[in-house]
């Protein structure tokens, strides 16, 4: 995972959430067998993680490390269910400083999340961590305000493609993750927002 700061000029402000104008307006859906899911793969860094989903990356781990590869395994053992980066917040480990520890492969090479496909077994009632679950968004925090921006990649362009033509805008993309992390309320709230504003222009 690469980390990307940015800002915009035009926000949607949600309580103390403000939602940039690309996540709004840029269209985004994942087609696996184009990118492989080089997201897990790529980057300096693991999954950005919450602090509260420390205490449950530990809890769960005897039930996700089957999904494991050895050296995914491997690395959770050398340096933890998750590290302290150099960018000053928490993440998932690497292996060898390429793809997240919990990475699984398909035999057509198609990363996954073990996380996720223990979940999907029934073997816990975690998905996986809530930044993969937004992503393209990144949320940049404050002490006071959340904001959700548009992490664009270039290993994302199929996505990008296969989202322009679905014409699937990121936040409608990403509308389980949003009611995951902010509820039914909030994701109903900006889909208004965003078809007033459409009504408008």
């Amino acid at each position: 995972m690469k980390r990307n700061k940015r800002t915009y000029q035009r926000l949607m402000a949600i309580g103390d959430v403000l939602v940039s104008e690309e996540v709004v307006e840029k269209r985004f859906a994942c087609e696996l067998s184009k990118c492989k899911g080089a997201c897990c793969v790529a980057g300096d860094v693991g999954a950005p993680l919450e602090k509260e989903e420390l205490p449950i990356l530990d809890e769960i781990y005897e039930d996700v490390a089957p999904y494991l590869t050895t050296a995914g395994r491997r690395a959770i053992a050398d340096q933890g269910t998750s590290v302290y980066d150099f960018t000053g917040d928490y993440s998932t480990p690497l292996v060898d400083g390429r793809e997240c520890a919990y990475t699984t492969f398909t035999p057509e090479g198609v990363a996954l999340c073990g996380i996720e496909q223990a979940y999907r077994d029934g073997k816990t009632d975690f998905q996986k961590p809530i930044s993969c679950h937004l992503y393209p968004i990144r949320v940049a925090k404050t002490r006071q305000l959340e904001a959700l921006n548009y992490d664009q990649w270039d290993i994302c362009s199929p996505a990008c493609s296969h989202g322009q033509a679905g014409n699937i805008r990121i936040y409608e993309f990403v509308k389980q993750a949003l009611i995951r992390k902010y509820g039914q309320e909030f994701y109903d709230t900006l889909d208004q927002m965003v078809k007033q504003q459409e009504n408008r222009e």
